[in-house]
């Protein structure tokens, strides 16, 4: 042997290299891929049930969008409601103001009627007192000392 090479020792070593190999592979290789493969399962479930959840927190949102928006709805048709009650009751407001604006004219006029006429009646009844005192001063010139005790008997000043 040449350069003291030892095909027995090659062989060995060979040997030796394999069954450590082999050892190795089924102590650590195989615990330690399993243990991987474990791993790798529990964050593939981590990640589905993660995926899951977002789907259903996505229907739930969207469930809850759909109700925001018919509340929404409700709420814009309410008001609406609400504006057409309140003009209603504007306009009806508005129209027995009217009325009792009207009534109170139609009063007020009636009155104004009756007082005209009253005092039309009284002016009159005024204006016939005075021109019979005056026809009975005129027809009747007595002496004004007469006239002035006839008026101090009535109760009413002399006028000359």
């Amino acid at each position: 042997m040449p350069l003291n090479i030892d095909w027995q020792q090659i062989l060995l070593h060979w040997m030796n290299l394999a069954i450590l190999t082999g050892g190795l592979y089924i102590l650590l290789y195989k615990p330690v891929k399993g243990f991987i493969a474990k791993r790798e399962e529990h964050y593939r479930q981590l990640d589905e049930q993660a995926a899951q959840k977002l789907a259903e927190a996505e229907r739930v949102h969207a469930e809850y969008q759909a109700k925001l928006d018919g509340a929404d709805e409700e709420i814009h048709q309410a008001r609406a409601k609400a504006q057409q009650a309140i003009q209603q009751s504007t306009e009806d407001q508005l129209a027995q103001a009217k009325e009792q604006a009207r009534q109170i004219v139609a009063h007020a006029q009636t009155e104004a009627e009756q007082s005209r006429e009253r005092v039309l009646r009284e002016s009159q009844r005024e204006l016939r007192k005075l021109a019979a005192q005056a026809t009975k001063k005129l027809a009747f010139q007595a002496d004004p000392f007469d006239q002035f005790l006839d008026l101090a008997e009535e109760g009413e000043e002399y006028e000359e």
